[in-house]
């Protein structure tokens, strides 16, 4: 990572070895390379919200969790139960999971702003068209032009933008 920076995963495996070299090299004691790798676990979570790191740094969390979770007390009268970890492993992958579907599905809608955003929308007419005038469209005054006389506050439909200008259609009464 401090070779390549941006690489991300040889960072978040090399942080979570590297807790655990000390650990088993007595650096640390092993409840104290619990609690970094539970600390650890947690940053890379945080860091995931604002890295796009494509899940890299959320799965290298939940290892870290899950793997602190289960080193965290050396003494056998007291220690974490395994289905709590697993449970709070799952748990955050479920989390991360849920937030990616989420961040997907919302690339995947049409876009509700710009030129795209506004075909098919409702305008009123401020000034005849016949065939240009001006229309109110969401509080705004557009340059308008239609193809053929429409008058003032009349109804219209957007059919496309061309710069400043909305090509428009009157809209047919219902009823």
């Amino acid at each position: 990572e401090l070779q390549n920076p941006g690489a991300i995963l040889p960072g978040v495996v090399g942080a979570i070895f590297l807790v655990l070299a000390f650990m088993a090299l007595s650096a640390l004691p092993v409840n104290a390379a619990g609690v970094a790798l539970l600390v650890l676990g947690v940053g890379f979570l945080l860091a995931e919200i604002k890295v796009q790191s494509h899940g890299v740094l959320g799965v290298g969390g939940a290892i870290a969790l899950a793997v602190g979770g289960l080193i965290l007390f050396d003494d056998s009268a007291v220690r974490v139960a395994v289905p709590v970890v697993i449970a709070c492993t799952a748990m955050t992958v479920a989390f991360f999971a849920v937030l990616a579907w989420l961040a997907l599905r919302a690339r995947r809608t049409a876009r509700v702003n710009g030129p795209e955003g506004m075909l098919g929308r409702r305008a009123s007419v401020l000034q005849a068209l016949s065939p240009r005038g001006l229309v109110r469209l969401d509080g705004e005054t557009w340059n308008a032009e239609a193809t053929g006389h429409i008058p003032v506050g009349a109804e219209v439909e957007v059919t496309g933008v061309e710069g400043l200008t909305l090509r428009v259609r009157p809209v047919a009464k219902e009823g």
